[in-house]
C-alpha cells in the first residue's frame, strides 16, 4: 500500500507541483488548501505524514499542527517562509518533526520525507503498546493506567477495551465490534458487558482532563473522543 501524504497548502501552484512530484515517487497525495479543510481531512484518510504550510487561511499552522498532536503521533513537516526562524521554532515546539524553507527544490522535500518517515517507524514500533493524552498513560507493556499522575488499578480486560479505543481517536465503535475486537469471537456474552466495562472506566476517569474522554454514541456505541482544548 503507498505511503499517504496529506498536503496542506492554501497556494495551489506549491500543493499541485508537490502532488506531481510525490506521485511520480509513488506516493497517495491529498491536498487541502486551508487549516480547517486540512483537520477535516486528516481525520478521514488519517495519513502518513504531513505536509504543512504554516500561512494559511480559516486555521494556521499552528493551529492545525496542535491539532493532529492532539490526536496522532504522525510525522509532520512544516513549510515555512525563508528567514522566519521564530515561526521554524514555533511550529517545533508545536509538534512538528522537521521543517523546508521556501522556495525549495523537490530533492531536498523527498529526502526530508523519507528521513522523518525512517524515524517515525522506529518510535511507532517502540510506542506501540503505550499511549499518552493529557494527564493519561496507558501501559500495555506493564498493564499499568496512569491517571493524572497516579497509578490506577484496572483490571486487564477494562486496559484492553481502554487501549484499543484510545488507539483510533474519534472512532465510534458499536458494542458488538468491541465485544469481537476486545473480547473474542468466541466469547457469547451479551452487548452489557462492554457498558459495565465502559461503566467502570468512567468512574475512574471522569474529569480529569478536556482534551478527551469516554462518549457514548446515542443508538451506535462508544468512542474515545479527542478534543481541542
Amino acid at each position: 500500500m503507498a505511503v499517504s501524504v496529506l498536503i496542506v497548502e492554501d497556494d495551489k501552484n506549491i500543493a499541485e507541483l508537490l502532488q506531481l512530484y510525490l506521485e511520480k515517487e509513488g506516493y497517495a497525495v491529498t491536498i487541502a488548501n486551508d487549516g480547517g479543510k486540512g483537520v477535516e481531512k486528516f481525520r478521514a484518510i488519517k495519513p502518513d505524514l504531513v505536509l504543512l504550510d504554516l500561512m494559511l487561511p480559516v486555521m494556521d499552522g499552528w493551529g492545525v499542527c496542535r491539532v493532529i498532536r492532539a490526536e496522532s503521533q504522525v510525522p509532520i513537516i512544516m513549510l515555512t517562509a525563508k528567514g522566519e526562524t521564530l515561526d521554524k521554532v514555533t511550529g517545533l515546539k508545536a509538534g512538528a518533526d522537521d521543517y523546508i524553507t521556501k522556495p525549495f527544490e523537490m530533492k531536498e522535500v523527498l529526502a526530508r520525507i523519507e528521513a522523518v518517515l525512517r524515524r517515525s517507524v522506529g518510535a511507532v514500533e517502540k510506542k506501540a503498546n503505550r499511549l499518552v493524552f493529557d494527564k493519561l498513560m496507558i501501559d500495555m507493556d506493564a498493564f499499568e493506567l496512569t491517571v493524572d499522575g497516579k497509578k490506577v488499578d484496572a483490571p486487564p480486560k477494562e486496559m484492553e477495551l481502554l487501549f484499543h479505543l484510545a488507539s483510533s481517536p474519534n472512532r465510534v465503535y458499536t458494542r458488538n465490534q468491541l465485544l469481537d475486537e476486545v473480547w473474542g469471537f468466541d466469547y457469547f456474552g451479551d452487548s452489557r458487558t462492554v457498558d459495565v466495562h465502559i461503566k467502570r472506566l468512567r468512574e475512574k476517569l471522569e474529569g480529569i482532563s478536556n482534551q478527551w474522554g469516554l462518549k457514548t454514541v446515542w443508538g451506535v456505541g462508544y468512542k474515545f473522543e479527542v478534543t481541542n482544548s
